[in-house]
C-alpha cells in the first residue's frame, strides 16, 4: 500500500528525517512511535505531499507520488486538533470531503448518518461543532476522515488532547473499527501504550532515524538499543560483561538468558524482573534499602538504593510492599532481562 524509499527532508541544512524506509501493507496497522522532534509527523506530512522531500521517493500501490498533487492522493489525514469547522455542524463536517468529491446531497446525507452510527454519534448530524466535547470533536474528525473512503488514513496524535481515561477507552474502539473495516492506517504518537494498545507494528524513532521496528509484542520484548529501551520507560539500564549465563554489573552477578550474545553490553532489567528475596538481607541477594514507592493501582513501583551502583527499580504487589526506608534484598528473575545490542541505533524497516 505504502512505500517510503530513502526519504529525507531537510529545514535548511539540517535532516529532519534522513533516508528513512518504510513498508505498510494493505489493512495493516502501522504506529509511529518517538518523542518530539523525531521527525515522525514530518513523514504523515510527506506521504500527503504537504512537505517536499529532498530525495527519496513515495509510492502509494507502487506509484510514485512525486508529480501528484495532495487532493489526489487519496489518503486521509486527521491532526491532532481536529481542524473542524467551526461554523458548521456535525453533518456538514463529516460531509466536507463528500462535496469536494461531487457526491449528490441525498447520497452525502445517507453516507454521514452510517459514518456517525460508526463512530458512535448515531443522529449528532445537527448539533454545532461547539456544543460537543473533546471525545465527541475526535470522533467527528474521525467520521470526516473516513468518509471519502481513503486508500490510507493517517492520524497525528489523534488522541494527544483526551484525558487518559477516554484515550484508553477510544483507543480500544479505533482498534475494532479499523479491524472491521479493513483500513490502512499510518498514526503518530509520543504515548507508547496507546500506539502498543492501536497498532500491529511498532516503528520507533530517533533524531529522523528509524531505531527499531517491530510488533508491539517483540520491541516490548527486546529493544533495539537502550534509547528504545528508555523511551519505553525502562531506567534499569547498566553497563555489563556478559560470560556465559551471567552478566557482571553495577549490581553485581546477574542471570541471563541462554543464548545472550557474550562481551560488553548494556543490560536491561525490566522492573517485574527485580524481586524481593524472601530469604532476607546478607544473603546471596543485592542487599537494598527501599528509597520510595509509588502506588500504581495494581502493583507498586518502588525505588531502591543499593549500596553500591545506581538505584533500581522494582515492581510489587500491594500485599507485600515495603514502606520507604526498610531494607530489603533482591533477586534478578533471568526471562526479564535483556542484553542490548552493542551498538544497535538504527534499524531498517
Amino acid at each position: 500500500m505504502l512505500a517510503l524509499d530513502a526519504v529525507t527532508v531537510r529545514f535548511g541544512e539540517r535532516a529532519v528525517v534522513e533516508a528513512v524506509s518504510l513498508d505498510v501493507a494493505e489493512h495493516e496497522i502501522v504506529c509511529v512511535l518517538g518523542p518530539s522532534g523525531s521527525g515522525k509527523s514530518t513523514l504523515l506530512r510527506v506521504i500527503a505531499g504537504l512537505q517536499p522531500v529532498a530525495s527519496g521517493r513515495v509510492l502509494l500501490g507502487g506509484a510514485d507520488q512525486a508529480a501528484v498533487p495532495v487532493h489526489r492522493r487519496g489518503v486521509g489525514l486527521m491532526f491532532q486538533d481536529h481542524q473542524l469547522f467551526p461554523h458548521r455542524d456535525v453533518g456538514r463536517n463529516v460531509a466536507f470531503g463528500l462535496r469536494m468529491r461531487g457526491l449528490a446531497r441525498s447520497a452525502s446525507e445517507s453516507q454521514v448518518a452510517g459514518l456517525l452510527e460508526l463512530v458512535g454519534l448515531p443522529g449528532a448530524e445537527r448539533r454545532p461543532v461547539a456544543s460537543l466535547s473533546g471525545g465527541e470533536q475526535q470522533r467527528v474528525a474521525l467520521a470526516r476522515a473516513l468518509a471519502p473512503s481513503p486508500r490510507l488514513l493517517m492520524l497525528d496524535e489523534p488522541l494527544g488532547q483526551l484525558d487518559r481515561s477516554l484515550r484508553e477507552r477510544l483507543v480500544v474502539e479505533l482498534r475494532a473499527l479499523f479491524s472491521r473495516l479493513g483500513t490502512t492506517v499510518l498514526a503518530v504518537t509520543h504515548d507508547q501504550g496507546e500506539a502498543f494498545a492501536l497498532a500491529d507494528r511498532v516503528v520507533v524513532m530517533r533524531d529522523g532515524h528509524i531505531a527499531q521496528a517491530g510488533t508491539p509484542l517483540e520491541v516490548w520484548r527486546r529493544p533495539a538499543s537502550e534509547f528504545v529501551a528508555r523511551f519505553l520507560g525502562f531506567e534499569n539500564v547498566v553497563p555489563a560483561t556478559v560470560s556465559g549465563t551471567a552478566a557482571t554489573t553495577p549490581w553485581g552477578r546477574i542471570p541471563v538468558p541462554p543464548g545472550s550474545p557474550q562481551g560488553e553490553h548494556r543490560l536491561l532489567v525490566r522492573p517485574a524482573g527485580v524481586t524481593l528475596d524472601s530469604s532476607g538481607l546478607g544473603s546471596s541477594g543485592l542487599d537494598c534499602v527501599v528509597q520510595a514507592r509509588t502506588f500504581r493501582g495494581g502493583h507498586v513501583t518502588l525505588t531502591l538504593r543499593p549500596a553500591d551502583g545506581p538505584v533500581l527499580e522494582a515492581e510489587c504487589d500491594l500485599a507485600r510492599a515495603p514502606e520507604a526506608g526498610d531494607p530489603v534484598a533482591v533477586r534478578f528473575a533471568p526471562d526479564q532481562v535483556v542484553v542490548l545490542p552493542a551498538g544497535a541505533e538504527a534499524e531498517s524497516a
